[in-house]
C-alpha cells in the first residue's frame, strides 16, 4: 500500500502539490471574478454568502495553502500538500461508504485528457462493489457557453465517466474530449434520470461544474480542484460539497496514479 509520506513525496516531485503550475495572477483573478459572481467561475453554485475577494484569498489559504496575502499578486501558486493528503482521505471514505452502501454513483469530468484516467478506475472499483455507475443521457446535445461563443457539445461516457466533446471530435467512446467548468452537462444528466424514473446518484464524483452543479441541487458530491478553482471550496465551507481536494488538476495524466492507488487502497476498493 502506497504510504503518505511516499504519496507526499509524489505530490510534490510531480507539482500536483507544493508550487503548482497555476499563477498567483491566474489564481486571483478567478478570486476577483468569483466574488463578482460570474458564472464562469460559479460552476453552478449560487453562494448563499457574502464572499468578497479578500474573504475568498483568505478561504483558499485555509483549505489550499495558498498565501493568504492579497499584496502577493506574482509568481506560482502553492498548494500545501498535507492538506491535499487530508481531502484525499476524506475523498476516499467517501468512496468506501458510497461502496459499503452500494450508492449508485455517477461521475463526470470537465478534464478529460488528464482526469479521465483517475475517475475511470474509480467507476470500475466502484462497479466491482456494487454500486450502478450510471450513465443517462448519452449522447444529448447541450449548448455550452465557451470564449469562442455558444457551441455546441455532445454528452458521451468514456468508461463509465461522463464527458463532452464538439461533434466534429470524432466517434463516442473515445477518451477525448472538451476542458469545460460548464454545469449544463451536470444538470442534463440529473435531469434526464429523475425523467426516466432510473436511479439517481447518492455520489456524484468529478470537477468543475460536476461537482458544484450537483451540489448545488443538493446531490452529494467530491471532487478535485486547483488553486483557480474556488467553487468547490466555497461549496465546502457552505456545505453543498462534500470534499474538496486541493491539487494541481492539469498535469500530467500518468501522473494520477499514484492518487488512484492511495484512495482506492483507504476506501478498501483495490482490486
Amino acid at each position: 500500500m502506497l504510504s503518505s509520506g511516499a504519496l507526499r513525496a509524489h505530490l510534490l516531485a510531480a507539482r500536483l502539490a507544493g508550487p503548482v503550475a497555476t499563477s498567483r495572477e491566474e489564481s486571483l483573478r478567478s478570486y476577483r471574478l468569483f466574488a463578482a459572481r460570474d458564472p464562469r467561475l460559479l460552476l453552478g453554485l449560487d453562494p448563499e454568502w457574502t464572499w468578497g475577494q479578500r474573504d475568498v484569498i483568505a478561504l483558499m489559504a485555509d483549505k489550499c495553502g495558498v498565501s493568504p496575502d492579497p499584496f502577493h499578486t506574482s509568481g506560482h501558486d502553492v498548494i500545501d500538500p498535507e492538506r491535499t493528503l487530508a481531502a484525499l482521505d476524506a475523498f476516499a471514505d467517501r468512496l468506501g461508504e458510497a461502496a459499503r452502501r452500494r450508492h449508485p454513483v455517477l461521475l463526470g469530468t470537465g478534464h478529460p485528457h488528464r482526469l479521465i484516467d483517475f475517475y475511470a478506475a474509480i467507476a470500475d472499483a466502484l462497479s466491482a462493489a456494487g454500486c450502478a455507475v450510471l450513465t443517462p443521457a448519452q449522447g444529448s446535445s447541450i449548448d455550452i457557453l465557451t470564449r469562442f461563443g455558444l457551441r455546441t457539445h455532445n454528452l458521451d461516457y468514456v468508461q463509465g465517466v461522463a464527458l463532452v466533446r464538439e461533434p466534429e471530435a470524432g466517434d463516442a467512446g473515445r477518451a477525448t474530449g472538451a476542458h469545460t467548468h460548464s454545469p449544463l452537462p451536470v444538470r442534463t444528466v440529473l435531469a434526464a434520470a429523475a425523467e426516466g424514473g432510473g436511479p439517481l446518484p447518492g455520489l456524484v464524483i468529478g470537477d468543475h461544474g460536476w461537482v458544484c452543479g450537483a451540489g448545488q441541487l443538493g446531490f452529494e458530491a467530491i471532487g478535485l480542484a486547483d488553486t483557480d478553482d474556488p467553487a468547490l471550496f466555497v461549496g465546502e465551507a457552505e456545505g453543498r460539497v462534500s470534499v474538496a481536494v486541493p491539487v494541481d488538476d492539469a498535469v500530467r495524466s500518468d501522473y494520477y496514479r499514484p492518487l488512484t492507488r492511495y484512495v482506492l487502497n483507504r476506501a478498501c476498493l483495490s482490486q
